[in-house]
């Protein structure tokens, strides 16, 4: 028998080097590449259509909240930032600083700041709005019947980052970042809980990944906050990806930027305002998640396209017919409600297949000569391969094709919830995690609280990499999620 291991459409596989294999299912896809900017991307299409349907339906669930878009300046005054002595010091070393405002040519003539152009004021990049917004929210909120204010924008932030890996973590990327204000803590605290739901509900029930609510322990929480509450995401190699945080600032972040307001007795209050946002490195979760050794593996609700038609054209006696059928059965389609789109290129039929494959559309439709004259059409599940190919009539085709979608979703969410299940591990000891770490454990380790209090903690976390996760919600604070992270 040999031993030779099968032919994949990505190399290396996931086994053999899971990071590079991240790094070729985006370039097969044709996602995204990096740019000649050192540290960030350049979305393609295929890649960018895929965060417009999360921007979409994301947007659609805030508004239901009552939620409203606004936009604010990319930079940011450098005295806003220092207002804010806690939430500077998580970002001060990642931040980029506009210090000239003109460009002039040397002798050599060669282009650099206008020494004559430095600015007085340094004006920084924005690496998050908090400031610019609580400053805006101070001028806009005089009394508790402004309240609450709920506002997001959507955008993109810089932070220098060293070491960057697309849609992971670049030097600038596309979020949403919210920020609300409240009376009083009861508007606060519900509010970060609801917005953490919001986020548990776009991943799980649009991009079909499995998350664990919870609370980041005191160490992990974001600077500022009172509260940070996270969905964590377990990715097939068995690391962490926090895929979107909200912030529970209580009044400590009006204090210092001074949002305050006349309250129901007529007595001075500061607002109580949250925080939370979701980035374009949900995008990589996914991949990570339900990607294989041929390429992406796309959830149907966020596909540029959920269904590929390919034309089987053997000679150009029937192509324009065929073609026809084809633009028919994406019109047929599109009056359902789902998008489809042709390959109608000049490339052979296997290269089409093994694109649509690599790209990861969610149900590959073929249409050829037979196809055509009976009134039918052959398709192929991308989450199960070749044994779910099967044809039937163009019209039962229609009828179906919802159903289709939605199984291949549930599909892939309770394989990956499977895995995230089976790869976590109960460690009743830090001495007993530590040595689940040091005999290779990939996955999480779930650990009582008391083991946040070890003073042995800190050196364990270090010498195996790994980071408190969340304490989950579903034991009620009882037990702390460990594992190693992106």
């Amino acid at each position: 028998m040999s031993n030779k291991k099968p032919r994949t459409a990505i190399t290396p596989t996931r086994e053999d080097d899971f990071p590079e294999w991240y790094q070729q299912v985006i370039k097969a896809a044709d996602m995204a590449e990096n740019s000649p900017v050192r540290g960030c991307m350049i979305i393609k299409p295929y890649g960018y259509a895929v965060w417009e349907n999360i921007q979409k339906n994301f947007d659609a669930m805030i508004k239901d909240l009552d939620v409203e878009n606004a936009y604010f300046p990319l930079l940011i005054p450098m005295e806003f930032m220092s207002r804010e002595a806690e939430h500077v010091d998580g970002f001060a070393k990642e931040c980029a600083v506009v210090t000239h405002h003109r460009l002039e040519a040397d002798e050599d003539g060669k282009l650099g700041p206008a020494p004559s152009a430095k600015l007085e004021d340094p004006y920084i990049i924005r690496p998050t709005s908090e400031t610019i917004i609580g400053d805006t929210m101070a001028r806009w909120v005089q009394s508790y019947r402004d309240l609450p204010l709920k506002l997001n924008q959507w955008c993109n932030v810089m932070r220098w980052e060293l070491r960057t890996r697309i849609f992971l973590r670049t030097s600038e990327f596309l979020w949403q970042e919210g920020h609300n204000a409240f009376e009083d803590e009861k508007g606060g605290v519900e509010d970060h809980e609801k917005m953490l739901e919001a986020y548990a509900d776009l991943v799980e029930n649009y991009m079909a990944v499995p998350v664990i609510r919870g609370k980041k322990t005191p160490e992990e929480t974001f600077p500022g906050a009172v509260s940070t509450l996270t969905i964590e995401a377990m990715m097939q190699d068995g690391k962490a990806l926090q895929s979107a945080t909200s912030h529970y600032m209580g009044q400590n972040f009006a204090k210092s930027i001074g949002i305050k307001y006349q309250n129901r007795d007529g007595d001075e209050s500061y607002a109580h305002t949250t925080s939370w946002g979701l980035s374009t490195r949900t995008i990589g979760a996914m991949i990570m998640v339900h990607g294989d050794d041929d390429g992406m593996v796309m959830p149907p609700r966020v596909a540029p396209y959920p269904v590929g038609i390919i034309p089987i054209l053997r000679d150009d006696q029937d192509k324009d017919k065929i073609l026809a059928y084809c633009a028919d059965i994406v019109a047929q389609l599109r009056a359902i409600g789902i998008r489809a789109k042709i390959n109608n290129s000049d490339s052979r039929t296997p290269d089409k297949m093994w694109g649509m494959i690599k790209k990861g559309v969610p149900v590959r439709v073929e249409i050829g000569a037979r196809e055509m004259q009976e009134g039918t059409l052959t398709h192929v599940r991308r989450d199960l391969g070749r044994d779910s190919k099967a044809s039937c009539k163009a019209s039962e085709f229609m009828q179906q094709i919802q159903g289709i979608l939605d199984d291949i979703h549930i599909t892939l969410y309770q394989r990956a919830k499977d895995f995230m299940e089976q790869n976590i591990t109960e460690a009743k000891t830090l001495a007993d995690m530590e040595d689940l770490y040091k005999s290779g454990h990939k996955g999480f380790v779930k650990t009582p609280i008391a083991v946040l209090d070890d003073a042995d903690l800190a050196r364990v976390k270090k010498e195996n990499a790994i980071t408190a996760r969340c304490m989950p919600f579903s034991d009620n604070g009882q037990s702390v999620i460990f594992g190693k992270a992106y």
